[in-house]
């Protein structure tokens, strides 16, 4: 479209076509941002996000949006709202361009260039129940891997700390019975 239409006309006709694919997503507590896409990448180098099933959780419920942390302490997040909500873990999802530490107060996960100290592989885990995926730059693939990596890692704390046993699990038609 941008060879025969003008950048600000197709950020427009993008926005209406998202609206009308995706509805209304503020109210659900997603910010859509004052420019377009192409423009938001243009002047801030940000790219857009497609959506590959967060959006139908978030619309379920199954995920929810909350507004800015403020910080962290064991076990609880406190939002820029004052609401506090007990945590088991945090992921951290920044984006392709990292301003990690100009906003999280700890200095022994992630050093000054925004990136985790550690070394790939093992920089997905910081202390206290702090993660972080993406940070491999190596695309979707190492963000894949990391975070089946978090969420084994939150699954083993998880039946360390409530002492579960292993599982065994039936598989039926349709449906799974679980039994510990």
């Amino acid at each position: 479209m941008m060879k025969w239409l003008p950048l600000w006309l197709v950020d427009k006709l993008m926005l209406i076509l998202a609206w009308l694919v995706l509805g209304n997503v503020e109210k659900y507590g997603l910010k859509r941002p004052s420019m377009g896409p192409l423009e938001l990448k243009n002047t801030k180098g940000k790219t857009p996000v497609l959506d590959i099933g967060a959006l139908k959780k978030i619309k379920s419920g199954d995920i929810n949006v909350v507004p800015a942390i403020k910080r962290f302490s064991y076990r609880q997040v406190e939002l820029v709202n004052g609401e506090k909500l007990d945590i088991d873990s945090v992921v951290l999802a920044t984006g392709y361009c990292s301003n990690v530490p100009s906003w999280l107060q700890e200095g022994e996960f992630f050093g000054e260039n925004g990136y985790p100290k550690a070394p790939f592989p093992h920089g997905w885990k910081g202390n206290g129940g702090l993660y972080a995926v993406g940070f491999t730059r190596r695309g979707l693939s190492g963000a894949s891997s990391d975070a089946m990596t978090i969420a084994q890692d939150i699954g083993k704390l998880w039946k360390d700390e409530t002492k579960q046993h292993k599982k065994i699990t039936i598989a039926c038609h349709r449906q799974c019975i679980s039994q510990f």
